[in-house]
């Protein structure tokens, strides 16, 4: 397996979620993301911050209608180590085909 590849950060299981639902958009608001994963806003700032801190996330903060917002995105690194996970996960998938009775 290529380690460059297979990104054992992004492989947590939220974090690859927040990742795969971060990817097809430009932006989500924190509660949307937090509300399609079901978690807490802890848990998922915990995630989120371990993903900024690799520079595969930014959040940018604002207000609109008074309230303080956050949204968060996909940086290009973030986007692309992503997509690499996703396609070293593939060629795991494909590779074991061969090995299976």
């Amino acid at each position: 397996m290529n380690s460059s590849s297979f990104d054992e950060l992004i492989h947590a299981p939220i974090r690859l979620k927040i990742c795969s639902f971060l990817s097809p958009t430009g932006s989500v608001e924190f509660p949307v993301i937090r509300d399609v994963l079901q978690v807490s806003d802890s848990v998922l700032s915990k995630h989120l911050k371990h993903l900024e801190n690799a520079g595969y996330v930014k959040q940018r903060k604002g207000s609109a209608n008074g309230r303080k917002r956050s949204w968060v995105y996909l940086t290009t690194s973030g986007r692309h180590a992503f997509n690499n996970h996703i396609k070293e996960l593939q060629k795991l998938i494909e590779d074991s085909k061969g090995t299976l009775p």
